[in-house]
């Protein structure tokens, strides 16, 4: 494709623990890959800079938003972490050809609920119901290519290929 325009995600469906069952009709707020900085300053610096550290990130936080509530959703109130998928297919315009062409797109997280929304209730209305959760573990997949890797516990930051914390591995001894 000699001139892609990626336009918009076109859909997605979010999946539990592996299942192939979707699991509610949700809008989803991912998170911000935030690294984790310190200021340095002294002599030889002229001013401040705020240093990140290596592969090292702020809590990171996602929301499933409901229409309604679900046996299902309410699953993931149980607390230990839960594995989720989001799968999705953007749009993409090729403009050299004219002609569109779908990519698939998949974010695998690992979260520990933090906050649970159970909405409201109003006659013809959506419960507005919520999941928020910590994540520890993120694998962000681009067209079949692994893009982003974090996870926490294990100390894996891993960037279009770069692992950001393989030295930090071995001067841990892990």
């Amino acid at each position: 494709m000699s001139n892609p325009v990626p336009e918009k995600l076109i859909n997605f469906r979010v999946y539990l623990e592996g299942s192939i069952d979707l699991l509610g009709v949700a809008d989803v707020e991912l998170p911000s890959l935030e690294a984790m900085t310190e200021t340095v300053k002294g002599a030889g610096i002229a001013g401040e800079v705020d240093s990140p550290v290596l592969g090292h990130f702020g809590s990171m936080g996602v929301t499933l938003n409901w229409r309604t509530l679900t046996e299902k959703a309410t699953t993931l109130a149980k607390q230990r972490a839960h594995a989720l998928d989001l799968r999705g297919s953007v749009q993409v315009y090729n403009a050299a050809s004219g002609e569109y062409k779908t990519t698939p797109i998949k974010l695998a997280i690992r979260g520990i609920p933090k906050t649970i929304g159970l909405g409201k209730f109003d006659v013809g209305t959506t419960s507005d119901s919520s999941v928020e959760f910590e994540v520890v573990y993120l694998k962000l997949w681009y067209d079949g290519v692994p893009r982003i890797e974090i996870d926490k516990f294990n100390y894996i930051c891993v960037i279009d290929e770069e692992d950001y914390l393989a030295s930090v591995r071995e001067d841990l001894g892990l």
